[in-house]
């Protein structure tokens, strides 16, 4: 029986490619499909949630997940990574350090139980933390196979001290890019600075985004409905307000 992307609970934004919102913190994980190949952009807040994003992932796409991109260091888009086993991890330059070491691991374990997490889960997704195998430091280019490309972008430091964004060319036709943005943009509530932001960088991360995505592209926030240039723009003025930072 074939299952559609919005049958799954998923939203089909383009051919091969799609997102679905999670629950609680309502944070977003993609799903890119190539041939024999799929691409999971983040991982969920728990390792449960992970398995259950690698088995609907896999349904949708027919096999296994291969690749797993982590957007940002934060536990509601990493706790999940462990459950993706044989799949090669990427994530920004420098953020092995920040999911390495006790300390590290307990910092996110104590964020994660302060925003609502069970601290059962969140000791366990904290003891299974994984590494990304491959460190983006500028661009990656991803082949899934089939024609299908996808490129890996570190834009950051803004939002964490590692961001990195996915964009993936339209596959069909009358498909539009679609951006990934991880937590650099947020339509469901106010982009969140906390210790590890760097807002005097994070306009200009922003720029960055829609110059690689330019004024088509679908911009997929990391919590909140998909949003378009524009937004990211406004955002990006705002950011920029808030913080102080010139143009």
């Amino acid at each position: 029986m074939t299952v559609t992307w919005e049958e799954a609970g998923w939203e089909r934004l383009a051919a091969g490619v799609g997102r679905c919102r999670l629950p609680v913190w309502d944070c977003t994980a993609g799903l890119v499909v190539g041939d024999g190949s799929a691409l999971i952009v983040d991982a969920g807040s728990s390792l449960a949630e992970g398995a259950r994003l690698r088995s609907q992932a896999q349904w949708l796409a027919g096999h296994r997940v291969t690749h797993l991109a982590l957007t940002h260091p934060h536990f509601d888009h990493v706790f999940g990574a462990a459950a993706f086993a044989g799949a090669e991890v990427y994530g920004p330059v420098g953020m092995d350090t920040v999911l390495d070491g006790r300390r590290a691991r307990e910092e996110l374990r104590a964020d994660a139980v302060r925003n609502g997490l069970d601290p059962a889960a969140a000791e366990e997704a904290a003891d299974a933390l994984i590494r990304p195998h491959h460190q983006v430091s500028g661009e990656w280019t991803l082949d899934l196979g089939g024609g299908r490309q996808v490129l890996l972008a570190n834009v950051g430091p803004a939002h964490t001290a590692h961001d990195l964004v996915v964009l993936v060319p339209g596959g069909l036709p009358g498909d539009r890019e679609v951006v990934f943005c991880g937590d650099l943009v947020e339509e469901s509530g106010e982009p969140q600075a906390g210790r590890d932001a760097v807002p005097s960088h994070w306009p200009a991360a922003l720029d960055r985004l829609l110059d690689l995505g330019g004024e088509d592209a679908l911009y997929v926030p990391g919590h909140g409905a998909v949003v378009d240039a524009e937004f990211v723009r406004r955002q990006r003025d705002v950011l920029a307000a808030r913080f102080g930072v010139s143009r």
